[in-house]
Parts: C-alpha cells; sequence; structure tokens
C-alpha cells in the first residue's frame, strides 16, 4: 500500500515547475497554519466567525478549508453567490452583505428605502432556506441631517422590513461604526442611539451589530455598555484599537474580560473578527484571534 502523501509533499508535487515558487511558499505557509490549529480545543462559548474582506488575498475556498480547521463556522459579510461555497465547507454566513447603498446610503434616508426593503424581499428567503442567522443594514450618512430625524427615518424603513424578517425568522442587523476615524459622518455611530431605534421598531428581529473597535473608539466602557445593552445585540465583531490590527497584547482592548462579559450576559450568537492582519502569516493571526476570544 502507497504511503500517503503529506500536504507538503502534495504541494510540491502539484507546484513542480508550474508556479512561482513564492507563490507555493505563501500557500505552503497558510496550509501549514491551517496544519498547526488542528486538534486546538475550542470551548465554543460563543460561535466564531470571520469576516472575509479582511483575508482579500486568500481566495474563498481556501480560506474556508483553512477557517474550518481554525475552529470557524461561519464566514461572514458574504453574498448570497457565494452560499454554494460556504455549504460546500459546512460553514454557514452568520452576516449576509449586500444591501443597496452599502455604509454610507442608508435607512436614514426615505428615498432609499424601497431598494432597500426590496434587497430585504428577495434575500431574507433565501438566507433563511440556507439557515444563516443576520443580515447587515446601515444607517447612512448623516450629510447635515439630525440624528433624530435620521432615527424617525430608519425606524420608518425599518418598520417595512420587520415583517419580513419575522416572516422568514431572520434578523436583521445595523451596524454600530465609528465616524471618528473609518466612517466620517457616519450617523448610527453611538449604542443609545441603536437602542433607541431598535425599541423604536419594536421587533425581535431588528437588533444592533456591535463592533467592538469602533465602539472603543468611540465611546469606551464596553462592559458597562455590553451588560447594560446586550438584550439589544445580536452580533459582535473585533479589532484592535488603535489601528484595526491583531486583537493580542499589540492593542489597548483586553479582549478576553470583553469576551467574558459577553458571554455572561448569556449571549450565545457569533462574534467575528474583523481585523486586518499586520503579520505576514495572516491565518496564524486569526487562529489567535479565535483562541484569544473562546473564553
Amino acid at each position: 500500500m502507497n504511503k500517503p502523501l503529506s500536504r507538503r509533499s502534495a504541494l510540491r508535487k502539484v507546484t513542480g515547475g508550474t508556479v512561482a515558487l513564492a507563490a507555493a511558499a505563501s500557500l505552503s505557509h497558510r496550509l501549514q497554519a491551517a496544519d498547526d490549529a488542528v486538534g486546538s480545543k475550542l470551548k465554543n462559548r460563543i460561535k466564531h466567525s470571520v469576516c472575509k474582506w479582511c483575508y482579500n488575498g486568500i481566495p474563498l475556498e481556501e480560506f474556508c478549508q483553512a477557517g474550518k480547521k481554525i475552529g470557524l463556522q461561519s464566514v461572514e459579510l458574504l453574498e448570497v453567490k457565494d452560499f454554494p461555497t460556504l455549504k460546500k465547507h459546512d460553514l454557514v454566513c452568520a452576516m449576509v452583505s449586500g444591501v443597496p447603498g452599502g455604509i454610507t446610503k442608508g435607512l436614514n434616508r426615505v428615498e432609499n428605502h424601497d431598494k432597500i426593503v426590496a434587497f430585504f424581499e428577495e434575500t431574507a428567503p433565501i438566507v433563511a432556506d440556507h439557515g444563516y442567522p443576520n443580515i447587515i443594514c446601515f444607517s447612512g450618512n448623516r450629510e447635515k441631517m439630525s440624528d433624530d430625524q435620521g432615527l424617525e427615518n430608519c425606524a420608518i424603513g425599518l418598520k417595512r422590513i420587520a415583517p419580513i424578517a419575522e416572516k422568514y425568522k431572520v434578523t436583521v442587523c445595523m451596524e454600530l461604526l465609528n465616524s471618528k476615524h473609518d466612517h466620517h459622518d457616519y450617523m448610527c455611530d453611538h449604542t443609545p442611539w441603536g437602542v433607541e431605534l431598535v425599541k423604536r421598531v419594536g421587533s425581535e428581529r431588528f437588533k444592533l451589530l456591535y463592533d467592538i473597535y469602533h465602539m472603543q473608539i468611540m465611546e469606551g466602557d464596553m462592559i458597562a455598555t455590553i451588560r447594560e445593552s446586550h438584550q439589544y445585540i445580536a452580533h459582535y465583531h473585533t479589532g484592535g484599537v488603535p489601528g484595526r490590527g491583531e486583537i493580542d497584547e499589540t492593542q489597548e482592548i483586553n479582549y478576553p474580560s470583553v469576551m467574558k462579559a459577553i458571554v455572561d450576559t448569556g449571549f450565545k450568537g457569533f462574534c467575528a473578527q474583523e481585523f486586518i492582519p499586520k503579520r505576514p502569516d495572516a491565518l496564524a493571526s486569526l487562529k489567535q484571534g479565535v483562541e484569544i476570544c473562546d473564553v
């Protein structure tokens, strides 16, 4: 019986003379990082996800293979077209993307509502059919609009979307983003504004995506905020402050403490790594991030 090829041997066999050495070496490092994660014992008190846009240099197929070994259950901020690849690897998309207008042209303007509502009418049944939990939405930028007017307009639009979400049992999540550095003029940039919006909409199928990175920049005091407002939050994102790099001791947030506070609220949903790796071995950084958050 022939001895099975190792991943490294298989890689040499496939790439021999046909792929540039640098590219082969890069792939080898990424595969090795995934192999190193095999057997990792995660507590999984929080379901682990990752935002794919932070790893655009790695094809989705390969990324799913590596992520599965790291212990991820989800790869997110993907669109419907990506669902077959996720299904192939028994992964979910914990936060579906693709809403018209993106971050800047959102629900705070009534003229955007029809397109956004149509997107949810089309997308929600597909998301539900795959068993995925959440679809993202955004407030949009202020563009000199008052926060009170934006709150009213967002509530009007979301009250049209909520029955769709309720029918298909998916949760619509508005993301809290910082307007100080990354998303200048974005309206939903403080937790109290977002919480008030959830209250006005009054549906269990509309909640917040609490981005730890963004809210550290805008508010700080995250553990107290999470304890007070957890019932309005359906999903969490990570990221190192400053610079949105790795979430280890190189940055200022004590992620194990924040994640323990999240777990202590009874949260059973997903937390997604959304940092941009600064080190050459991006998958090793991702593995480290998952382990830091696995409290």
